[in-house]
């Protein structure tokens, strides 16, 4: 028996799955993804800012459940995205039943995007946000949302500044879902993207007054996919220019450092204009590129100064 909604759509994944396993979703899961499910009816109509990734397919699929034709999804097309990204959305937003659209931006003409200063997302996400909340308009939808979580408040996101100025809501961060739980929740709903890597746009690789191009994007588009050849998933290629910094998750370091694939990696990056491979003895992390800024977003004081 289904007690609620979450119940619910866990027994139907479980069933598809062919799994009859016992409910273990912790309660207050239960409750947050009942509170995101009124915040998103509240709504009236949401276009959801959707990229295909943990978070927005959730906030997606929680949209399509609490209010169906009155949710439409909105992947954007582009240089920073690679194109089976954009491939993956549309078919799991379709799996969903789920209204969509793509729209195609060109963050390349824009100066200060191609300038890459530390508020570069700012600029992106102002220009982005302005065109969804027009076509909301166009739709008769109330609301724009984007699939920020509780989490995303952490680290440095000018993106968020341009958020607010546009009234472009977070159901996810108003629900109080972190990562974590959006994963687990991802996962007993049976959606592809509960385990899916972290995607954040390819100009998030170049440190901050490095100016971006389109062969820089390429070739750092490029170097990733090679990394994830060798069945590799959370990969990051930092760019500094004739080196590359490569990131990944701390279990996968052995790997890159074992002769047969350290070569090969080695050869492969060089085919694409790098002349010295790194890898970044950290690990992946999320917004590395980060580090010599202060919360603000300012230079962060020298400690030897």
């Amino acid at each position: 028996m289904c007690y609620n909604a979450f119940d619910c759509l866990i027994a139907q994944a479980r069933v598809e799955r062919g799994s009859s396993g016992g409910n273990t979703v912790r309660p207050e899961l239960r409750s947050k993804y009942d509170r995101l499910l009124e915040v998103l009816r509240q709504t009236g109509g949401v276009l959801v800012a959707y990229s295909g990734g943990v978070d927005s397919t959730l906030l997606l699929r929680a949209a399509t459940e609490a209010i169906g034709a009155q949710a439409l999804a909105v992947t954007v097309t582009s240089e920073l995205y690679p194109q089976q990204e954009v491939e993956e959305a549309t078919r799991i937003a379709a799996s969903m039943g789920a209204r969509r659209r793509i729209i195609e931006t060109d963050e390349m003409t824009r100066e200060q995007f191609c300038e890459n200063p530390p508020e570069r997302c700012y600029y992106c996400k102002h220009e982005l946000f302005g065109r969804l909340r027009a076509i909301a308009e166009e739709e008769g939808l109330p609301v724009v949302a984007d699939g920020s979580n509780a989490d995303d408040t952490s680290d440095y996101r000018p993106g968020m500044k341009a958020a607010r100025e546009l009234a472009v809501r977070s159901p996810l961060r108003e629900a109080g879902l972190s990562k974590s739980e959006i994963r687990e929740i991802s996962k007993e709903m049976g959606l592809p993207t509960w385990d899916k890597p972290s995607l954040a746009c390819l100009a998030s690789r170049f440190p901050y007054g490095d100016r971006i191009t389109p062969d820089k994007l390429e070739q750092v588009r490029a170097a990733e996919q090679a990394l994830r050849d060798l069945g590799l998933r959370q990969v990051r290629v930092r760019h500094h220019g004739q080196t590359a910094r490569i990131e990944v998750e701390e279990d996968a370091l052995p790997a890159l450092v074992d002769p047969k694939y350290r070569r090969r990696v080695v050869e492969e990056f060089r085919k694409l204009g790098y002349l010295y491979v790194t890898l970044d003895l950290e690990g992946y992390r999320s917004g590395s590129m980060n580090a010599p800024l202060g919360v603000d977003g300012t230079p962060a004081p020298d400690d030897n100064a």
